[in-house]
């Protein structure tokens, strides 16, 4: 670190509106299913997919078209007739209440009130429901028997644009030609790619730099040709140019 400069972990608020989510192949069928969700057999639907795949976003995505309707954590569902009461209700993280009696007993008696009001619920989690090791049968076998989508493994667009994404809810500009870098570099997983823009923000916070491919080739290790250290040199030259 540079004498005098101080790196601050300053909290960042990821853009989770409908105009913020990229649509490729592998998010499709999840994105057409919540804005959908007028239509769900049941009035239910669960959204399956690995960490960071854009579970959140889409529950966001719903909450907003569903007016009224809340995002919770279902470790932390309190006031559940309050809750079904709403229009609407996106449980997140289905699978981290499995042996928690009071938290599978709330999510179930949830679920019945909810659908009984006509409300719609979307619960989100990272296996299919029969993995999870539930312990109320009754809740097990009415989230078994709700329909699922799947967000799918990302593809090198979706990958692209969701480093652009998280790039810019830290408020990070960066070039095309960094993004093309790091998508065959990074780990081909929605968390690689979050990982990959922590790890770059804080070397840049840490080192008072920009974020470049110079920088991500020190800290992700990786050759730049001439071309690229031209650019990263030409882009630090002009960079207080008026």
């Amino acid at each position: 670190m540079n004498p005098g400069q101080l790196a601050f972990d300053l909290a960042h608020r990821p853009a989770l509106g409908r105009e913020a989510f990229y649509e490729a192949a592998s998010n499709a069928a999840a994105l057409a299913a919540v804005e959908g969700w007028r239509g769900w057999p049941g009035g239910r639907m669960l959204l399956v997919g690995p960490a960071g795949a854009g579970k959140t976003h889409l529950a966001h995505v719903f909450a907003a078209a569903c007016n009224g309707a809340v995002v919770v954590q279902a470790a932390s569902l309190v006031d559940v007739p309050g809750l079904a009461a709403l229009p609407g209700v996106a449980v997140e993280d289905a699978e981290a209440i499995a042996g928690d009696v009071a938290a599978e007993t709330a999510l179930f008696h949830l679920h019945n009130l909810m659908l009984a009001e006509g409300g719609r619920l979307l619960v989100t989690a990272a296996t299919p429901p029969r993995d999870w090791g539930l312990c109320l049968p009754d809740l097990q076998s009415r989230m078994q028997g709700a329909p699922l989508v799947r967000v799918e493994a990302p593809c090198d667009a979706l990958l692209a644009a969701l480093l652009v994404k998280l790039f810019a809810d830290r408020q990070i500009e960066v070039t095309p030609a960094l993004i093309r870098w790091l998508v065959p570099r990074i780990e081909r997983s929605f968390a690689g790619a979050g990982d990959a823009v922590a790890l770059l923000d804080a070397a840049a916070l840490a080192g008072g730099q920009p974020v470049t491919r110079r920088l991500a080739a020190q800290v992700m290790g990786g050759v730049l040709d001439s071309s690229d250290a031209a650019s990263d040199d030409t882009r630090d030259a002009l960079k207080d140019v008026p």
